[in-house]
């Protein structure tokens, strides 16, 4: 989303994950070294370099543009938010999307499906803050889309594949229309 905001041109190299082709010894050696992904690859004059962590990634390509805000203490707030998403959003929300909608619960380790009700209270709990925070102020920080948003947008936008009804969330949902209404800022799907 944010490469295509700026207009910056990617190539895209799908891993799958279900074949565990990030878990081999030559992506973690030359890609990610935790076995993360999406990864972005710079190709420079010191040749190619990575940033494994979307965020970081994320704050790459933006830096300098008016998705990062001028303000430090605004700066400061997009980046909570940005915190919140790799803390406590995404690692709840996304996770139990992968289990629901690709792994299949019969399909998860007894661990796994042991950690399912932890991760739905702690997912609730994040949309409901995001749905309080989002009911005074259309964006999440400042007068128009941050890097904060950008972030926050593809889970939320998937929460009912995580077993959240996005109609319980109003504030929500016209966040997310705020945000796929943005000129140039397209919202994968």
């Amino acid at each position: 989303m944010v490469a295509s905001y700026l207009g910056i041109p990617l190539t895209i190299r799908a891993y799958d994950i279900l074949k565990g082709e990030t878990r081999t010894p030559e992506f973690a050696a030359n890609v990610s070294k935790a076995s993360a992904i999406p990864v972005l690859e710079i190709q420079g004059d010191l040749g190619p370099r990575f940033i494994p962590e979307s965020n970081a990634a994320c704050w790459y390509l933006a830096e300098g543009s008016d998705l990062i805000p001028e303000d430090r203490f605004t700066q400061a707030e997009m980046l909570r938010w940005m915190f919140f998403e790799q803390n406590t959003h995404e690692p709840n929300i996304a996770t139990l999307r992968f289990w629901y909608q690709f792994v299949g619960v019969d399909n998860l380790s007894e661990e796994q499906k042991a950690m399912i009700t932890a991760k739905s209270n702690t997912a609730a709990s994040a949309l409901r803050l995001l749905e309080d925070h989002l009911a005074t102020r259309d964006w999440m920080v400042g007068d128009a889309a941050t890097l904060a948003d950008v972030v926050l947008f593809p889970y939320t936008q998937t929460a009912e594949e995580s077993r959240f009804p996005l109609a319980n969330y109003p504030a929500i949902g016209r966040w997310l229309e705020r945000v796929e209404n943005v000129p140039a800022l397209t919202p994968p799907r």
